[in-house]
């Protein structure tokens, strides 16, 4: 029998290596594990300002974190949604939220109903059974209730918040929990001559770091993973061919949006993150349409206020390890792949793989089974996050630039085709394991790209005309009474997560 994990280390900081390190330290208690981080403060982070997805909140609860300290610790904001500008033609605006439309009546899900009114003539757009996009729209927050009977349980989510100040919070959370902290760069890393394992960090001091399981949390580099067990990259800028981004903060210009907002550009998009003491703001472009001094030019001429730091550049490839898990190390964060951040989907994969993680947690018999499994699940989810985001730039009437016509050409993986060519003739929406993304999802996108269904589930006929109008009519008023009750979002957050 395999003996059990004697030591794990971490090698970075930031995002990832404290979501590891705190999500570990609470997992492991009482396991004996030693858990040590090695970073060094000489190494910047990535991280200008994140917005996050739902499911951050499950992540916080198991960590049995405080949501109004983590709120006012990292000068968070609230988050129901995105909003859309320019995508799939200019001038037009659509919002993807956080929560479902409506509520099923009938023998279908609630969209078919919807489909047969607009089939009926009703021009009434599927945003208007949304209390997530009614309260966005205004400008309101209240928390959701937990009593399904509640319209306050139709919708969730999220939070903006200041990515160096979440790693410093986790960073205070994991070492009260005894993670040892090892501060130094990384020069080499020590392999077993017959394995191929990583045994040991070498610091560029010679102190040496030895453990079991590694984590490699250093980034686009990829410094175990990549540089020490040659794990092959695979690059998807054939669909996603955004490859630079720069980012720069700005004085908040009033109040802090209850959403995140992206805005298409002509090569590219741009993104509005409010947070209590700024907002972040950034450019994601591709180098083949414009080059990064105009990149820049274009995001400084579209600010809504007056710029707080100086610009930073970065420079990515959009893609994945084809394994997360090579050996015995585990890659997380940028070092696993990068996917845009267009969906605010890159805390969630960090999450996804730690949880994965600890599901197929190993001993150090390191069996293969795990690992394979371990790296299906990461790929599912990797795979599925793709394939949303490509949808963003195919499904488009834009032909004004030569990166719009390229997007519009690009050759689709057959799981996105599948998914957009079953929900165009029928209105029916395919969901696969390792889904991020559900049905409400998909709709808010699928719609709001022009993607508008020709055929729908006939079930819905078993409710009369009549019947669906008053019904719909019924929901719109709530929806709408109900958000203009609801409170405003910066009132919220100076009553109760105002940072100190």
């Amino acid at each position: 029998m395999s003996e059990a994990l004697r030591r794990i280390v971490i090698a970075g900081g930031g995002s990832a290596g404290w979501m590891a390190a705190a999500a570990l330290a609470q997992g492991l208690r009482g396991t004996g594990i030693a858990i040590v981080l090695v970073e060094s403060e000489e190494i910047g982070t990535v991280g200008v300002g994140e917005a996050t997805i739902p499911p951050i909140q499950a992540f916080n609860t198991i960590l049995g974190i405080d949501e109004a300290s983590f709120v006012r610790e990292t000068k968070g904001t609230f988050k129901l949604g995105i909003e859309f500008v320019d995508w799939w033609r200019q001038g037009h605006r659509y919002f993807h939220p956080f929560g479902r439309y409506g509520d099923d009546f009938g023998m279908v899900p609630f969209h078919q109903q919807w489909l047969a009114a607009r089939a009926e003539g009703d021009t009434t757009p599927l945003s208007a059974y949304s209390l997530a996009d009614a309260a966005a729209a205004r400008g309101r927050f209240a928390k959701p209730s937990g009593d399904a009977r509640s319209v306050f349980a139709t919708y969730g989510y999220a939070y903006h918040f200041d990515a160096s100040l979440y790693a410093a919070f986790l960073r205070r959370f994991a070492e009260a929990r005894g993670v040892e902290r090892v501060e130094g760069r990384i020069g080499s890393v020590a392999q077993d001559a017959e394995s191929g394992f990583v045994r040991e960090l070498v610091l560029e001091d010679g102190r040496r770091i030895g453990g079991d399981l590694f984590l490699d949390c250093t980034g686009f580099r990829g410094l175990l993973i990549g540089e020490a067990l040659a794990t092959p990259y695979l690059d998807w800028r054939r669909w996603l061919p955004c490859d630079r981004a720069v980012a720069v903060p700005t004085v908040n210009a009033g109040p802090p949006t209850p959403f995140t907002r992206a805005t298409a550009r002509d090569a590219g998009w741009q993104w509005r993150i409010p947070l209590q003491h700024r907002v972040g703001n950034g450019h994601v472009y591709c180098s083949r349409f414009i080059d990064d001094d105009a990149a820049e030019a274009v995001l400084l001429a579209n600010l809504d206020a007056a710029p707080a730091g100086d610009p930073r550049r970065l420079r990515f490839t959009t893609g994945r390890r084809e394994r997360a898990w090579s050996g015995n190390v585990v890659s997380l964060g940028l070092a696993s792949g990068f996917l845009e951040p267009l969906e605010s989907t890159s805390l969630h994969l960090i999450q996804s793989g730690i949880t994965n993680l600890l599901a197929w947690f190993p001993d150090r018999g390191f069996d293969l089974g795990i690992r394979d499994e371990y790296n299906r699940r990461v790929a599912r989810e990797f795979d599925a996050v793709r394939d949303f985001l490509i949808l963003h730039y195919v499904a488009t009437e834009r032909e004004d630039t030569p990166f719009w016509r390229a997007c519009r050409a690009t050759e689709l993986p057959e799981t996105l085709v599948e998914k957009m060519q079953l929900f165009a003739r029928t209105g029916r929406l395919l969901e696969r394991p390792g889904d991020i993304f559900h049905d409400a999802n998909w709709l808010a996108v699928l719609l709001g790209q022009g993607v508008v269904p020709g055929g729908r589930d006939r079930l819905a006929d078993g409710v009369s005309a009549a019947e669906r109008r008053a019904v719909l009519s019924g929901m719109r008023r709530v929806i709408a009474e109900t958000a203009e009750r609801m409170p405003a979002h910066g009132d919220v957050i100076a009553r109760h997560f105002r940072a100190g």
